[in-house]
């Protein structure tokens, strides 16, 4: 996606699945919706925890990243999550690195 269709696309992420007539998404009332935002910070944190962080929904529209120390940053969308989890924890954090991929996947047994 480009710069500018974030500009112009209004407040929701571009990942956001929007209900449109004659197009199924799966997440069309609000409820769906919520759910599926708790589930994607769900499977957020079960990958920032092998970092040492966490991330809370703030007021349904924005999130909350913090670290195992109180550091924190409000983000906009998921997006943005990684840059800023790297700047708060002052070193790299992929979470398709080979290392974290495995850790994840033993956790899952």
């Amino acid at each position: 996606m480009c710069a500018l269709c974030g500009v112009l696309g209004g407040d929701d992420h571009w990942t956001d699945p929007v209900a449109r007539p004659g197009v199924f998404v799966r997440s069309a009332t609000p409820a769906d919706r919520r759910r599926e935002r708790a589930r994607r910070i769900s499977e957020a944190n079960t990958i920032l925890a092998l970092f040492g962080m966490g991330i809370d929904d703030w007021l349904g529209s924005s999130y909350l990243l913090r670290t195992a120390t109180g550091r924190t940053e409000l983000l906009d969308s998921l997006a943005a999550l990684w840059p800023a989890a790297e700047k708060l924890a002052g070193r790299p954090c992929d979470p398709l690195a080979p290392d974290v991929v495995a850790r994840r996947a033993a956790a899952n047994g």
